[in-house]
């Protein structure tokens, strides 16, 4: 028996999903044919759009929630002209936000595409029970595993993939957000949006043309290809999906949840700062305020505040800057509005 991110697993239990523990070891993809790439669907796009989020919580008692989670493997590009094999939740990196209120019970139903090639299951941090759930929800291809939790304390809170090979499911895709508000709400903002950071590791190397293969050593030895926001190089700016728009003088709430499954996130805005910050999603905490970059660790999560007060391109980054010049994590906020030279003024 052997516990691996908080999952006991064992030969029985592998068995018991319709796997045999030996396939199940390196949980790699079946090869079509000699030389082709793993079989998978395509698909146009993975990168979540980041105010596609469930609504603020009106609500002022709990309540049960049905949810059902789709594991789905998918064929896209990771930027123009280059594909990567992405497993995901819900066909979108970072996986669907869920948002729930403290008090509420979720019974939570994880089915796996009959096209997947792997095993998967999920591990939510703001479960008090085994694996997260981990334990409760392997699934094969076709298969649909149910476990029921109450969300018994508020915060924003990872879920991820949480077999053998976490890492690597983890790294292809495999994480998203489960938001408990507080039993009063959160504030009310003009603006929510969502991300997610993650790292890819290939044997080819950045924007070779065709297939990228996922490579497990430079996986080990912390060597990403890429480093993104939201599945894509560059993905919410204008090189690939587009920016994010706001006005002057409006707010924006901006959730990070950092799948890793190895690096930090230095989380910063530039030409901007956050007003105000959660780090690891403790919304139950008072906020620290005018933050200029905030540490998100791999497997957590941050809430982040900003006020708008002048029409700017605002850049989300991480602050660690290779990984913003080269390896793809970036995104754009534009703030739209007349000037404010009393203050900023570039024809001084």
């Amino acid at each position: 028996m052997k516990n691996i991110g908080g999952a006991v697993l064992s030969s029985s239990l592998l068995a018991g999903a319709g796997i045999p523990f030996s396939a199940q070891a390196n949980n790699t993809p079946p090869i079509t044919d000699a030389g082709q790439k793993p079989a998978a669907v395509k698909t146009d796009r993975v990168a979540a759009d980041p105010t596609d989020i469930p609504a603020p919580i009106k609500r002022s008692r709990p309540k049960t929630h049905d949810i059902e989670l789709l594991t789905k493997e998918v064929v896209t590009e990771i930027e123009d002209g280059v594909q990567f094999r992405f497993m995901t939740f819900g066909g979108q990196v970072p996986g669907p936000m869920i948002r729930v209120r403290q008090g509420d019970t979720i019974k939570l139903t994880l089915t796996s595409s009959p096209d997947n090639a792997m095993l998967h299951n999920v591990d939510f941090h703001s479960v008090y029970g085994t694996g997260g759930g981990a334990n409760a929800t392997y699934v094969s291809p076709g298969q649909s595993k149910t476990f029921k939790f109450k969300a018994m304390y508020p915060g924003a809170f990872i879920y991820h993939c949480a077999v053998p090979r976490l890492d690597y499911h983890i790294s292809s895709g495999m994480y998203g957000m489960i938001l408990v508000e507080p039993e009063e709400g959160l504030p009310a903002v003009d603006h929510e949006f969502y991300f997610g950071q993650n790292e890819v590791y290939t044997q080819q190397a950045a924007g070779s043309q065709g297939f990228l293969e996922f490579d497990h050593q430079n996986m080990q030895d912390e060597i990403p290809t890429y480093v993104t926001l939201n599945g894509e190089k560059y993905a919410i700016t204008d090189e690939r999906r587009g920016p994010l728009t706001v006005k002057k003088g409006e707010t924006a709430r901006v959730y990070l949840v950092n799948g890793g499954p190895n690096l930090a996130s230095s989380f910063h805005p530039i030409g901007n700062v956050w007003t105000k910050v959660w780090r690891e999603g403790a919304i139950a905490s008072n906020p620290e305020k005018y933050v200029q970059t905030a540490l998100v660790p791999p497997g957590s999560c941050g809430i982040f505040e900003m006020d708008f007060p002048v029409p700017s391109t605002i850049h989300l980054v991480d602050h660690a800057l290779s990984r913003v010049a080269n390896k793809g994590m970036k995104a754009n906020i534009v703030v739209e509005g007349s000037k404010e030279p009393e203050i900023f003024d570039t024809t001084v």
